[in-house]
């Protein structure tokens, strides 16, 4: 039995990873047209995914998309159903999701900070997003000064239980306080007793795919890989890469490839990884 389900799992992978490649071969012919990345959230709040479609040989899908209105417009709902059958890691357990959505596994990078938006308001201060896909900015890939093989592009994190009534591991938890860096956001995060139903922050994890959103199409490289997920409104976020693949993740990068890094890999290497301009050299992973 263990080897039976060993090679399953190792079938499994191979199907996430063959994914994870359509995801970043379709940003990249997305950035041989129109000479940028997309927007991880547009100004209607539609997803990464959404504007990625024709690029994977889905454009049916998003014609049934009215971008002139917002993502969750009743124009939308045909769309919003609408499943993406690679769209989901095979070894997501999850398979049911809210009527009338359609959800995903695969996220794109939005960086190693923890603001969600462009700096503004109470967070004027904090330094915007670093990521490949960043909200309202399209990125050309000359913006990824680290390098496209040292820049991670595309995750993955487990669609979620759908109720604020049960505490899981792919939920996006409200500790109730308010981090300043990556470090406190960590430190906050695991602190948090999740068995306390009061801390639970957001459980309709995943879906729809339609919505670009931090716990349904974004991830971020606060926390290594396989850890808890936090929100920390106004607008300060560290929402993980997570998976079902034992010990770890399979990651895009930007040149196209894909690997597994280990969750437990060095949190510094994790944060390099997902930053497009700091300048840090990586360490082995």
């Amino acid at each position: 039995m263990p080897a039976a389900q060993a090679a399953r799992e190792a079938g499994r992978r191979t199907s996430c990873v063959n994914n994870l490649k359509q995801f970043i071969l379709a940003a990249h012919n997305y950035h041989d047209t129109l000479k940028a990345l997309p927007a991880s959230q547009t100004s209607k709040q539609y997803s990464v995914h959404a504007v990625l479609l024709p690029y994977m040989e889905q454009a049916n899908a998003q014609n049934l998309i009215n971008f002139t209105v917002k993502y969750n417009d009743p124009a939308n709902a045909a769309a919003m159903a609408t499943e993406i059958p690679f769209f989901n890691c095979p070894s997501d357990p999850q398979t049911s999701v809210p009527v009338g959505m359609a959800g995903r596994t695969y996220r794109s990078n939005q960086g190693s900070g923890i603001l969600y938006q462009q700096p503004s308001g109470s967070n004027a201060n904090m330094p915007e997003p670093n990521g490949s896909f960043v909200p309202s900015r399209f990125l050309p890939l000359a913006a990824i000064t680290d390098g496209l093989s040292n820049t991670a592009a595309f995750s993955e994190h487990g669609k979620g239980d759908y109720s604020n009534g049960v505490s899981t591991p792919t939920d996006t938890f409200q500790p109730g306080v308010y981090p300043n860096t990556p470090d406190e956001a960590v430190s906050i995060c695991l602190a948090t007793n999740t068995s306390d139903l009061s801390k639970q922050g957001y459980s309709l994890v995943g879906v729809p795919w339609i919505q670009g959103y931090h716990s349904t199409t974004v991830y971020f490289h606060v926390s290594r890989p396989n850890t808890r997920s936090c929100m920390y409104p106004p607008g300060r976020i560290n929402t993980t890469a997570q998976s079902q693949h034992p010990g770890g993740v399979e990651v895009a990068l930007c040149d196209g490839s894909v690997r597994f890094v280990q969750q437990t890999i060095d949190i510094g290497t994790w944060r390099a990884i997902g930053a497009r301009n700091d300048g840090l050299a990586l360490g082995d992973y």
